[in-house]
């Protein structure tokens, strides 16, 4: 299951007034410092902020009393709560459009601690507002802001941009995969002015979300990773994914401004964006044409990866040469350097400070590798699931070397949002599966495809088992694994990918709270 966004925050009560009615904040509102920001009422504690946010298949308004109860101090409803807010003893303004001519009030009676519901006409256009607002007037003017997008990295490229920065700059970094119309302000609540630098990361699901994301973020710096067919069924074309993507480098400031786009020029779509931006443009890659780029790539299993970097400065005739090895996995995990080392040198850190920052063992964020059951390894690879990703995770199984009597086991779920190439997707994945497995564990209808092109590929049947369910998995994984077998798990969670993984492994992680109050936000965009 997703993980549930609950954020710490540097707002206050007066943050929220000021940002939601446009007013000074009334002398009997104290400026209460806000711990949280939660949009799930089993996550609040006392002191922290409840969002109710309306789901496709659950209104948050219906745990407006529960979050009051755990300790809320502040909540954001639409007019449908303001019943049950107030019911629960909460003080209540009136942010309302309909509202905006008169000065918003607290009740004549109130006084602190009683928790405030600001009733507002959209819960996220409201949060969208208190990101902003903290964004645009509780941080340094000279604060610099990285966003980051892309088909494929961007959490990790996040995660690594920020070890790097965090050399020399005070840096904030958005928390798990806060890239959303909604989960983007929150990462915003949690600026403030001693921070020097913000690594953003952004994401979509249409056209026009990354424009309204840097319209929130202002962003200096964009990287763009690439350019891929999540999100296909959605956005029609890979034309028009990369023309949402372009968004971020077309809302940079020019370059005379400070502005700087970092753009992969191994993906034919993301070189064309150099076109569409009047920043500095940074080209990194795998190829001399590029301003950074590596080359010498060789992947030592679980150990990491070493790469020679190659930098040509601006301007000189000078290439900077660097030999390295950091703890990322896999050979895709180079590009992943490659944008946060071109990070750092716009920002004007030197190279000991990049090595540094990349080699903080926090740069391995995503594919973890665990205990398993019966003496095995899992690598867990199930945050998100697209046909690059998933060949890049077959391809680090083809480069580590199972001890003694071990197998090479791959467990793929669904890929989900493919549109028209879904078929094909699924099918590049099983013949590169053919080449690299032992033993294929597929698991959902479209996980069936894989199997079926493994098959169709020579791969041996009874080494094959296609299945509907993640418990079924689970069932044949304790029973067919073995000492030192190394098992992927990768595919889409919303068959149970992680759920794989939660059952397998050794150090089970605590069981997920039960409880009502469970939201439909959407927190990780692609």
């Amino acid at each position: 299951m997703a993980e549930r966004p609950y954020t710490a925050t540097s707002i206050t009560q007066h943050t929220l007034w000021t940002a939601l009615t446009g007013q000074i904040p009334p002398m009997m509102l104290p400026a209460a410092p806000i711990a949280h920001a939660a949009l799930d009422s089993r996550d609040v504690r006392w002191g922290d902020l409840f969002v109710a946010l309306l789901g496709s298949n659950t209104d948050g308004h219906a745990y407006l009393g529960a979050a009051l109860a755990n300790g809320a101090q502040a909540v954001i409803a639409e007019e449908h709560g303001r019943a049950a807010a107030r019911a629960a003893g909460a003080a209540i303004v009136d942010c309302t459009r309909g509202r905006w001519a008169i000065s918003a009030q607290l009740p004549a009676e109130y006084q602190h601690p009683v928790p405030v519901a600001y009733i507002v006409d959209e819960s996220v256009q409201a949060l969208q507002k208190i990101g902003a607002f903290q964004r645009a007037h509780r941080t340094d003017p000279a604060l610099r802001v990285i966003g980051i997008t892309g088909s494929v990295g961007k959490t990790s490229t996040k995660e690594l941009t920020a070890n790097v920065m965090r050399s020399r700059f005070v840096t904030h970094a958005s928390p798990g995969n806060l890239n959303s119309e909604q989960g983007l302000p929150l990462a915003l609540l949690g600026l403030n002015h001693r921070h020097q630098c913000a690594v953003l990361e952004m994401g979509m699901y249409g056209m026009g979300e990354i424009d309204r994301l840097c319209l929130l973020g202002r962003p200096h710096v964009g990287i763009v990773t690439n350019v891929g067919p999540s999100h296909l069924s959605r956005l029609g074309t890979i034309e028009r994914i990369a023309q949402a993507k372009s968004e971020l480098v077309r809302a940079l400031p020019d370059a005379e401004s400070g502005g700087v786009a970092i753009l992969n020029w191994d993906d034919e779509r993301v070189r064309a964006m150099a076109s569409l931006t009047k920043a500095h443009i940074i080209r990194y890659g795998l190829t001399p044409d590029a301003d950074l780029w590596a080359d010498e790539i060789q992947s030592m299993g679980m150990e990491g990866i070493r790469f020679r970097f190659h930098y040509r400065r601006l301007n000189t005739q000078k290439v900077d040469l660097i030999h390295l090895k950091i703890p990322l996995l896999g050979r895709h995990s180079v590009h992943t350097a490659l944008c946060a080392a071109a990070a750092g040198l716009s920002e004007g850190l030197g190279w000991e400070e990049i090595v540094s920052g990349l080699q903080a063992q926090a740069g391995q964020l995503r594919l973890v590798a665990v205990r398993g059951i019966n003496g095995s390894t899992v690598i867990d690879d199930t945050y998100n699931a697209g046909p690059v990703s998933t060949i890049a995770a077959l391809n680090l199984l083809a480069d580590v070397e199972p001890k003694a009597n071990g197998r090479r086991v791959a467990v793929l779920g669904d890929m989900l949002e493919l549109g028209s190439y879904e078929d094909e997707a699924h099918k590049i994945v099983g013949r590169r599966a053919a080449d690299v497995v032992d033993v294929l564990i597929t698991v959902g209808r479209l996980g069936s495809a894989i199997a079926d092109e493994a098959r169709g590929a020579g791969f041996a049947p009874d080494m094959v088992h296609s299945l509907a369910a993640h418990e079924d998995a689970v069932a044949l994984l304790c029973r067919l694994v073995h000492a030192n077998d190394l098992v992927l798990v990768k595919g889409s969670r919303a068959v149970g990918m992680d759920t794989i993984v939660a059952e397998i492994s050794v150090e089970v992680g605590a069981a997920e709270v039960e409880g009502d109050g469970s939201q439909n936000w959407v927190t990780g965009a692609g």
